[in-house]
C-alpha cells in the first residue's frame, strides 16, 4: 500500500479505537452503548511489506540454429541397357563363278616390209672421170701456205655438183678458193638407191704440200 494512504487509514482506526476505550471505561454509557447495538470489530490487516518489483523479463534466449546437414545426393539412376538379341551372322554370298575367257586367236603374223634397198654413195675419183687436181696458188706457194681441206658436195643425180661447202678449212683461204672452184666442174658418178640415181651429199678431201 502507498504511505499516505496507510497513515491516514490509522489515524481513522487510532480515533475508532479511543472512542470505544472512552466509551468501555464509561459504565453507563458502555451498558447503554451495548444494549443499543451491537460491538462492531474491525479488523486491521497488518501492514503489508510492498512487493519486490520483479526483475524485467528477459527475452527467451534465441535456441541455437542448428544447422541440418544437406540431404545427401541422390544415387544416379542405373540405367540398364536392355538386352537386345545377337543378331544373325549372315555368310556373304559365294562369288558367282566367272566362266574362264575365251582363248584370243593366235595374232596374225605381220606381213614383214621389204627393206628398202640400199643407197650407195657417189664416186668422183674413178680414173676414167677423168678430174683434174687443183692448182697450187702461186701466191700461196710463195708463202709456203700448205694444209688440207675438205669439201662437201652435194652430187645430182645428173652427176655434176650442185652445191660446195668448206667443210673443214686448211688455214689458209686461197687454198679453200682454188680447191672448191676446181670441184664445182669435176664429173661424178651419182648415187644409186638399188638401180635409181638419186642426189646425195658426198666428202672429198684434198691436200696442198709444197714438195722440195
Amino acid at each position: 500500500m502507498n504511505g499516505p494512504r496507510s497513515a491516514a487509514l490509522l489515524t481513522v482506526v487510532a480515533m475508532h479505537a479511543l472512542a470505544a476505550a472512552a466509551l468501555v471505561a464509561y459504565e453507563p454509557s458502555r451498558r447503554a452503548l451495548l444494549a443499543a447495538a451491537p460491538i462492531m470489530v474491525e479488523l486491521i490487516q497488518p501492514r503489508l511489506e510492498p512487493p519486490k518489483p520483479e526483475p524485467p523479463a528477459q527475452p527467451p534466449k534465441p535456441r541455437p540454429v542448428v544447422k541440418k546437414a544437406p540431404p545427401p545426393p541422390e544415387p544416379p539412376p542405373i540405367i540398364t541397357a536392355r538386352a537386345e538379341a545377337p543378331s544373325p551372322i549372315v555368310a556373304p554370298p559365294p562369288p558367282p563363278v566367272v566362266a574362264p575367257p575365251e582363248p584370243l586367236p593366235a595374232p596374225i603374223a605381220a606381213i614383214p616390209k621389204p627393206a628398202p634397198p640400199s643407197v650407195t654413195p657417189p664416186v668422183f675419183d674413178a680414173d676414167y672421170l677423168l678430174n683434174p687436181a687443183p692448182e697450187y696458188p702461186r701466191v700461196a706457194r710463195r708463202l709456203g701456205e700448205q694444209g688440207r681441206v675438205i669439201l662437201r658436195v652435194l652430187v645430182n643425180a645428173g652427176g655434176t655438183a650442185d652445191e660446195v661447202q668448206v667443210r673443214t678449212s686448211s688455214g689458209h683461204q686461197r687454198l679453200d678458193d682454188a680447191a672448191r672452184e676446181t670441184v664445182r666442174s669435176w664429173r661424178f658418178v651419182p648415187a644409186k638407191r638399188g638401180a635409181q640415181a638419186v642426189a646425195a651429199w658426198v666428202l672429198i678431201p684434198i691436200s696442198f704440200r709444197l714438195e722440195g
